[in-house]
């Protein structure tokens, strides 16, 4: 078995096959695990610079008990009470917490009793939302629109229908609030898989019950996660190539048999599982033949990049915590800019995550920042060119101090759509896949298996979404799938014949 890439949907499909005693060997082109979990030298400091918020713990508990193994054995995790500050240019400010009654209570002094009582509904419907899909979708293979109403059943339908998926999600939550601030608060977790409020459907409310169900720190940052996981996989057989990139995917008899290395070396494999974004395998980066096992996504139908900001520094002013929200005043021209203009924001809204703070006790004099701005996925097209950028950079800094926050920088990284593309090839720059705009592009995603026999996808970009534990739920998946294939022809060894591509190749090993 050969994994292509050591993103989050990678490692947990390597943890899963190598304990059930598959043999697997990652490729990985990065040197170290994590994907989008990693992080940047900012004047000799580590920064974390990819997801920074830990929810959904139970998915990662599952993953080290089927590994017979215990998540806190091997990752620092506190519980934080506060989810995220949020702040606005007219000096209003807004703490939300895990305890429901603490933020019900948050919520009505902020904006009064009549807004209180939507944000009761508000969260009523993102659990009923939750419920619905937690097992029938989020947790189960790839379907259709058919096919995840048979699992409703027609006992079911109303259930179904209560997902409100032809609903925007920015026309929802005008059902619950009248306060623009708490429309524009609850509208942006459409950013957390790289949507807009207003095209996303309002089904994404649901991540808002996912993000109150708790959220953890962990120690050490976020790609400790990711080592966490690349660990427990090596415990188990695992073996991991570090910058090494796979050149091509071998195909023989119209079935995957492994993988050739750049400077030809061939690695023949019974399957190969490519945790990368999609569009690579459809662009033919990893050859002609790979190229046809599914459908790429075409660039109007990508989700946000990002121009994002990673920086040692100074804070003062707003008191920040680890997650914090900066709004825009005009949250709708951010998103006509960002996907209508395909240019970066000109006032944007600005999530800053304070990573010294949060788990108690004061922060250095000398602050870790990681500053997200969202930007059009142009990475292979236009990109924001130099100007655009500073002008983007100035506005940020100066609608922070708008808000109350003054940031002084000492070392500064930033990163923009096409440094994004050249990290993640074919994406654009997009970070979360297809971007989740209308009912249907939920089911647009891949599944686990592709139309070529013996190649499997896993990642932010298949199913069932973007986001750390939605991948981390699309490696499960396919390793689930790959198990079952395997059990069915009860092919336990490489499936590699003689053939396919013809590469020279001084060195030729194997993996199950």
């Amino acid at each position: 078995m050969v994994i292509i890439g050591a993103g989050m949907g990678g490692l947990c499909a390597a943890a899963r096959l190598a304990a059930r005693g598959v043999p697997v060997t990652v490729i990985e082109r990065m040197a170290t695990p994590g994907g989008k979990l990693r992080t940047v030298d900012c004047g000799g400091v580590a920064v974390d610079a990819g997801p920074t918020v830990f929810t959904a713990r139970p998915i990662f508990e599952a993953l080290f008990e089927d590994c017979g193994e215990r998540l806190d054995d091997h990752l620092q995790l506190v519980s934080t009470e506060r989810l995220a500050r949020h702040g606005w240019r007219d000096g209003s400010r807004l703490d939300l917490w895990h305890d429901a009654a603490r933020s019900r209570d948050a919520v009505a002094v902020f904006a009064g009793a009549s807004e209180a009582r939507g944000w009761d509904g508000f969260q009523a419907e993102a659990k009923r939302i939750w419920d619905a899909l937690e097992t029938r979708f989020m947790e189960a293979p790839a379907t259709s629109p058919i096919g995840l109403a048979a699992r409703f059943g027609l006992a079911g339908m109303p259930e179904m229908l209560a997902i409100n998926p032809f609903q925007t999600l920015w026309k929802a939550l005008g059902k619950h609030f009248r306060d623009p601030r708490l429309q524009q608060l609850y509208g942006r977790y459409a950013t957390y898989c790289g949507a807009s409020p207003y095209e996303a459907t309002a089904t994404l409310m649901l991540i808002a019950h996912l993000e109150a169900r708790g959220v953890w720190l962990v120690e050490g940052g976020m790609h400790k996660l990711a080592e966490a996981v690349a660990a427990l996989a090596a415990r188990h057989g695992a073996r991991f190539r570090y910058n090494a990139h796979v050149e091509a995917i071998r195909v023989d008899g119209g079935r995957a048999t492994g993988v050739v290395l750049a400077g030809g070396e061939v690695i023949e494999a019974g399957d190969v599982l490519a945790n990368c974004d999609v569009s690579a395998l459809a662009d033919g980066r990893f050859g002609a033949a790979a190229s046809r096992a599914l459908q790429g996504v075409k660039p109007s139908d990508r989700s946000l990049s990002g121009f994002v900001l990673m920086l040692t520094g100074r804070a003062q002013g707003f008191e920040l915590d680890r997650h914090n929200v900066f709004f825009s005043d005009d949250y709708a021209r951010e998103f006509r800019e960002i996907f209508g203009q395909k240019r970066l924001p000109s006032a944007p809204s600005v999530y800053v995550c304070a990573q010294d703070r949060g788990a108690g006790g004061s922060p250095p004099d000398l602050e870790r920042f990681q500053l997200i701005i969202n930007a059009p996925a142009t990475g292979d097209g236009r990109s924001p060119g130099q100007e655009e950028m500073d002008a983007c950079r100035t506005a940020t800094f100066e609608g922070l101090s708008r808000c109350g926050l003054s940031l002084t920088p000492q070392d500064l990284v930033q990163v923009d759509p096409k440094m994004f593309e050249a990290l993640f090839p074919s994406s654009g720059g997009a970070l979360y896949g297809r971007a989740s705009h209308g009912w249907q592009a939920s089911f647009r995603r891949p599944g686990s298996r592709t139309r070529l026999k013996g190649l499997w996808v896993a990642g932010g970009s298949a199913h069932p979404g973007a986001g750390v534990p939605m991948a981390a739920l699309s490696g499960r998946l396919a390793s689930d799938a790959i198990l079952l294939a395997r059990a069915s022809t009860r092919t336990w060894s490489p499936g590699a014949t003689a053939g396919g591509i013809s590469t020279p190749n001084p060195t030729t090993a194997s993996s199950g």
